[in-house]
């Protein structure tokens, strides 16, 4: 469990009054999510972070594994504007990528060696060159970016006790046949470039996204637009069949299940942004089965951070935090909303 995230809960709890609530809320701080490396100050809090979990583990005698998301890629989510980062490839923002970001989580990751690492690899970043080329920010040099940046972290993170799962969206984004097969090619050049490093596992789907495991029939009020997977598990059955024709048919997949605990929340598959009416989905556990090859369902994104604020005069506003699913209390992405976490608290399914 994330010390820091147990904290964020805590502020919750203390400022609930409902006994029956605040009980729920302490089963949350009970439950593994990923610490998120998200800028380059946060590499700063990596080494006490690990180093948690190596005393945990420790204590417990057996394996803790912490999962880190490594997320700062320059002209980060290129489609975007509430999570766009803080580097800039016009300033340099690769060579800082490499040198201030990654290099320094390897460093930290190395001097570590009986320690289990998994981490997620940049989300949003890879998945938007397959649908959204020549769209806001995502130009040419932005993709070159992406491959390179992502190569380099593969490549810099190559260790024995190191595995790593690369964000590959949900089937809301990559779903249809196409940006499968799009996707697949991408994923399978950049780990050419990495030189496919052993290590990694796999993708992670889902990652601070909303989509149900699956649907019955009238489950989603919004168009499923003729995709072929409606819901995580035919993504991940389906997307595993595109990897295979490109040669990565032995990679696995977790699912992010911190907020998919209930559909029919928004009006359109793309809606992304702190919708109401969310709920924390299963509990975070090793082969859940389900779909192949799916080695756990997991919380990648801390439910309470917030996705982006409702702001409109904010400098990183979004539209889709604007929109009537969108929780219009809502502060900056990363920031925690009290509210929000209250709401996919009481709306867990399963129950706490």
């Amino acid at each position: 469990m994330d010390p820091e995230y147990i904290e964020k809960v805590q502020s919750s709890i203390d400022m609930t009054t409902d006994a029956a609530l605040i009980e729920k809320m302490k089963k949350v701080q009970e439950i593994p999510t990923a610490f998120w490396l998200d800028r380059i100050a946060a590499v700063d809090r990596l080494a006490g972070h690990l180093d948690k979990a190596i005393e945990l583990q420790n204590q417990l005698c057996k394996p803790v594994v912490p999962v880190i998301v490594v997320y700062d890629l320059p002209n980060r989510d290129c489609f975007a504007e509430a999570s766009n980062g803080e580097l800039r490839l016009e300033n340099g923002g690769a060579e800082r990528y490499r040198t201030e970001f990654i290099d320094r989580i390897a460093e930290i990751f190395a001097a570590r060696p009986n320690l289990r690492i998994v981490t997620v690899i940049e989300p949003d970043s890879l998945p938007n060159l397959a649908t959204n080329m020549g769209q806001k920010d995502c130009s040419e040099a932005t993709a070159t970016g992406y491959k390179e940046g992502v190569a380099y972290a593969l490549k810099k993170l190559n260790m024995s006790h190191v595995h790593h799962y690369i964000d590959a969206a949900h089937s809301g984004w990559l779903g249809w046949p196409d940006n499968q097969e799009k996707g697949a090619e991408i994923f399978k050049e950049v780990l050419d470039l990495a030189g496919n490093p052993p290590n990694v596992r796999g993708f992670a789907t889902n990652v601070a996204n909303y989509t149900q495991l699956k649907y019955a029939d009238g489950a989603e009020s919004y168009d499923q637009q003729f995709n072929p997977c409606f819901g995580e598990y035919d993504y991940v059955n389906q997307f595993g069949q595109a990897l295979s024709a490109v040669g990565l048919g032995d990679k696995h997949f977790i699912i992010d299940t911190s907020r998919n605990g209930r559909g029919n929340i928004r009006a359109d598959w793309g809606y992304w942004c702190n919708n109401i009416g969310a709920g924390m989905g299963e509990r975070p556990r090793a082969n859940p089965g389900g779909a192949t090859r799916l080695d756990a369902f997991y919380w990648v994104k801390p439910p309470g951070d917030s996705d982006g604020t409702a702001d409109k005069s904010a400098e990183r506003y979004d539209l889709f935090c604007g929109y009537e699913n969108a929780d219009q209390r809502a502060p900056e992405a990363g920031y925690w909303f009290h509210e929000y976490f209250v709401e996919c608290v009481k709306n867990a399914n399963p129950p706490l």
